[in-house]
């Protein structure tokens, strides 16, 4: 969550600076203020689709914010796999057991009323997996996400809350 709190320490930087209209975006970390001036509407950011490839990255849907935080977190890009077990380790951690799993969630992106908030939940999501964060997603009112995950026949499928698909552009 360090990257999303930096991010809102940024964003009220500028707004002590007198800045009404800003969209930040660090590493697939955004904080928007106010609205895209520029086309007189919110603004739209793209979620990354989880096979594009690294050189040319494209996205899958697009979300259009206002005054709130996104971040993102995925096991799609940053793993390695085992040249002897072929077990596939990721970069998250279950803060359980203190070793990185595998979870079925294979990206995370949320929408909260600051950017560290959203960040701590997208990473909390990838540990948690889809049952479990899909659940505790019915009790937080004030966080949208958008979980991309592998069915029992490993195909891509896409989990959102109702609040993201009001978002969603076209």
């Amino acid at each position: 969550m360090a990257k999303g709190y930096g991010i809102d320490c940024l964003g009220r930087y500028l707004e002590s600076k007198g800045v009404t209209n800003y969209l930040i975006e660090l590493g697939g970390e955004i904080l928007t203020k106010g609205e895209n001036i520029d086309k007189n509407q919110r603004w739209v950011v793209g979620i990354e689709a989880v096979d594009s490839p690294l050189e040319n990255r494209s996205y899958e849907a697009t979300v259009s914010l206002k005054n709130e935080g996104m971040a993102s977190s995925g096991n799609y890009r940053k793993f390695r796999i085992d040249s002897l077990t072929g077990k596939k380790y990721v970069h998250t951690l279950n803060p359980l057991t203190g070793s990185a799993e595998m979870s079925d969630v294979t990206s995370s992106t949320v929408i909260a009323t600051t950017c560290g908030l959203a960040d701590a939940y997208a990473t909390s999501f990838m540990a948690l997996g889809l049952e479990k964060s899909t659940e505790l997603l019915k009790n937080l009112p004030d966080v949208e996400a958008y979980l991309t995950f592998n069915d029992s026949l490993n195909n891509h499928q896409v989990f959102m809350t109702d609040g993201f698909k009001s978002r969603l552009g076209n």
